[in-house]
């Protein structure tokens, strides 16, 4: 499928670069599309936190966002790939607002508290309507088989080795003692910030986020070498927001 669309993209190329009013056409109809990708995948992402996954349809997404169905069957295909579509443009909003922006930090328990707190943030300002779409979308597929399934499972897969790796790295640099048992460290944290996120979308609890800030937290500086390094409350709150349309941030994921 990527390599498909790799294929176009340089068909595209070769006839803009010479001088194709053709390619010029293609290339159009390209962004077009485009952009209706990404206006479809900004509902799905929004529809499926809160209803789940399969109450994604090829029909309604045509029906809300006034497009034709043939139009939205042509982008996706089939449902499955609306659903395997959306699982990886959340992957990357996910990935824009929780585990860029600690990047460029460098390693150490400050790294990782960042990346709790990143985390936090964006369950509770609802960058998706139904708070974390990765808990969402897990307890509705935990049980099943298939592509859809397994594409969950590797994503969070995925940000668990992220926050093991983190630790990590912050144990080498220093910031942890060496005994440190770092997958309990990460399953702990993850449990943390997951049992605030269910807290507070099914009882509207908002402490649930503070308080699971500061069990975090208590954590870390009990295992951190320095804990000065880390602040002694939360400071929940006053984290980085990042702005923009979800779909637009999964942009270079879904168009490579």
């Amino acid at each position: 499928m990527s390599g498909t669309r790799g294929d176009g993209r340089t068909q595209i190329r070769t006839q803009i670069g010479t001088g194709s009013q053709t390619g010029r056409g293609t290339d159009g109809r390209v962004e077009r599309g485009n952009q209706t990708r990404r206006l479809v995948l900004d509902r799905t992402m929004d529809i499926a936190s809160v209803e789940g996954l399969e109450g994604l349809s090829l029909g309604r997404i045509a029906t809300e966002l006034k497009l034709s169905k043939s139009g939205v069957f042509a982008l996706f295909g089939s449902k499955e790939e609306l659903q395997l579509a959306t699982v990886r443009a959340a992957a990357d909003v996910y990935a824009t607002h929780v585990v860029r922006p600690t990047r460029e930090l460098p390693p150490g328990a400050g790294r990782v508290w960042a990346l709790c707190r990143n985390w936090l943030t964006y369950s509770s300002t609802r960058v998706f309507a139904g708070g974390c779409f990765f808990y969402a979308v897990a307890a509705e597929f935990d049980a099943r088989s298939g592509p859809v399934h397994d594409a969950i499972a590797m994503s969070l897969d995925d940000w668990v080795s992220y926050v093991e790796r983190t630790i990590e790295k912050a144990r080498l640099a220093g910031g942890f003692g060496a005994e440190l048992d770092v997958p309990q460290l990460a399953f702990e944290i993850i449990a943390l910030m997951e049992a605030a996120n269910a807290k507070s979308v099914l009882h509207g609890d908002e402490v649930a986020y503070e308080r699971a800030a500061r069990g975090i937290l208590n954590r870390l500086r009990a295992a951190a070498t320095d804990p000065a390094a880390l602040p002694e409350s939360p400071e929940f709150g006053r984290d980085v927001r990042v702005s923009g349309a979800k779909a637009s941030e999964a942009k270079a994921s879904e168009d490579s």
